[in-house]
């Protein structure tokens, strides 16, 4: 049997009848006469050699197991169709096609997390290719073409073919396990150079050599945040780390913050930044606005727990 190819309008029918449960509220839902729905299903049986619908002995139509089975693959169809709708109504409104996104480390997963999630009610049509680097990785990226829009941290060069806007900051803490000798009372100053530090170290060449609160000879460096916060709650040295990614751990007493009269601690500064020749689209300034709008809203006191007597 040679089977024939619905159209995209029987398969709007088809499913409208589905999800409204009779041929009468399917033709209300998309305005057409009542004939022309039945019409429609018909067609459809006809071409495909099956029966959606049982008619017979129900005042409303059921779907047979032939219907059960295609119903997910006619709304495929039709998705289909309506994402390949919308990406060309944007194209035509200059909405970017695609966002390819570059973030520091050093952003709070939680304000990334929630400004995608807004982001894809916001722009569905828009697709979105996510990295997060460290330092001047992230510079490198959005440099190599590789990123159209990059939050990065304070160790960004000013480079004249980028445009930049501050976003906001992370705060940055000296913490070190409770029983490392650095978490007493009293600590004078220099000796925080007489204990391994550790220190995330920069996978890029556009920044080499530049350093961010380093103060001892003795230092580890370490190319990911996760194995810092690992190496600190073991005891193996101390150095800074965001205070959002510890506040548990400070809370619970599995590091504690160091009261180091350098004060190495500082704040983080975040900005967006652009190519000059590529000027952000619609859904990239939303990115901008959105992400400096939640690190805004996660400021605020944060819990004290300090070095032991």
């Amino acid at each position: 049997m040679k089977l024939g190819e619905p159209s995209l309008d029987q398969l709007r029918i088809f499913l409208a009848v589905a999800e409204e449960g009779s041929f009468g509220a399917a033709a209300r839902k998309m305005g057409r006469a009542v004939s022309a729905v039945s019409y429609g299903i018909a067609q459809m049986e006809a071409q495909l050699g099956v029966t959606l619908f049982e008619r017979e002995g129900s005042r409303r139509p059921v779907l047979t197991d032939d219907g059960k089975a295609l119903l997910p693959e006619a709304m495929a169809v039709t998705d289909g169709v309506d994402t390949l709708l919308a990406k060309s109504r944007s194209l035509h409104a200059g909405l970017e096609s695609e966002v390819s996104l570059v973030v520091d480390v050093m952003l709070p997963g939680e304000v990334t997390a929630g400004v995608l999630r807004e982001f894809r009610k916001m722009y569905p049509s828009v697709a979105l290719r996510l990295q997060v680097e460290a330092l001047g990785a992230v510079e490198a990226c959005l440099i190599g073409g590789g990123a159209d829009l990059a939050i990065g941290g304070p160790l960004m060069a000013d480079r004249a073919e980028l445009e930049r806007q501050a976003v906001g900051a992370v705060e940055l803490v000296p913490v070190a396990a409770p029983d490392h000798p650095l978490a007493r009372a009293g600590i004078k100053p220099g000796q925080s150079r007489k204990h391994l530090q550790l220190v995330l170290s920069d996978r890029s060449p556009l920044s080499e050599g530049r350093e961010f609160s380093v103060l001892s000879p003795q230092n580890w460096r370490l190319a990911d945040l996760g194995a810092k916060h690992a190496l600190l709650k073991e005891g193996i040295g101390w150095g800074n780390m965001p205070r959002h990614m510890v506040r548990g751990d400070l809370e619970e007493g599995r590091l504690c913050l160091l009261d180091l009269p350098e004060k190495p601690g500082a704040n983080y500064t975040l900005s967006a930044l652009w190519r000059r020749d590529a000027r952000p689209g619609p859904a990239t300034s939303w990115l901008i606005d959105a992400i400096r709008d939640r690190l805004a809203a996660c400021e605020g006191v944060e819990p004290s727990v300090t070095a032991r007597p």
